[in-house]
C-alpha cells in the first residue's frame, strides 16, 4: 500500500492511498546437462539430486528445482529421460530434460561348493554348474552359470580345481 499526500502553499493537505501489485511473469530458464551417468551399488540401487543434472538454471526471483525421477534400480539399466523442473515463487515453471544412463558394473557374487563326481563303468563322469553353485547371487539377477570343466575320466581321480563363472543379467 502506498499513501500519496499533497500539500498546498497554505499548508493544507490531502491524502489518498492505493495498492501496487507486483507481478512476476518471467519464466525461469531451465538448463540441464546433456547427459549424466550413475552406477548401481551392490544393492542394485542409485539416486541423483538436482545438483547432479542442473547446468546453471536461473530466474529473476527465487526458485526451486525438482526432478521427475531421483531413484533408480536394476529395472532402469540403460538410458532414462528425466525432467528437471525450475519453479519460481510466482508459480512460473520451466523444464528441461537430461538422459540419465544407469549402469550396473557390480560383479555378481560367486559361491561354490565342493562336489564329488562318481565315474561310471566306462570311467567317465560329469557335473553341472548348478551342482557346484551354492547360492551365487547378484542384485540385478543371474543370467548364467558355467564351469571351466564338466567332464571327468580316470585321469582326473582325486581333487580337481574347477572354476565356476557367474554372469549377471548386465554382462558382469
Amino acid at each position: 500500500e502506498v499513501v500519496y499526500t499533497v500539500y498546498d502553499a497554505a499548508g493544507n493537505t490531502a491524502s489518498c492511498s492505493y495498492w501496487i501489485e507486483v507481478i512476476d511473469n518471467e519464466f525461469p530458464t531451465a538448463l540441464c546437462l546433456p547427459d549424466f551417468t550413475i552406477q548401481l551399488d551392490a544393492n542394485g540401487e542409485a539416486s541423483i539430486t538436482t545438483a547432479d543434472v542442473d547446468n546453471g538454471s536461473f530466474d529473476n526471483c527465487l526458485f526451486t528445482l525438482s526432478l521427475s525421477q531421483t531413484d533408480f534400480d536394476c529395472s532402469h539399466v540403460g538410458d532414462n529421460v528425466v525432467t528437471l523442473f525450475v519453479e519460481d515463487a510466482s508459480g512460473n515453471i520451466s523444464t528441461c530434460t537430461v538422459t540419465v544412463t544407469v549402469e550396473d558394473n557390480v560383479n555378481p557374487i560367486a559361491i561354490c561348493q565342493d562336489v564329488t563326481v562318481q565315474l561310471d563303468n566306462t570311467g567317465n563322469g560329469s557335473t553341472t554348474a548348478a551342482a557346484v553353485n551354492d547360492g551365487s547371487n547378484d542384485a540385478c539377477g543371474i543370467q548364467g552359470l558355467s564351469l571351466s570343466q564338466t567332464a571327468f575320466d580316470c585321469s582326473h581321480v582325486g581333487s580337481n580345481a574347477v572354476v565356476l563363472t557367474v554372469t549377471d543379467v548386465n554382462g558382469n
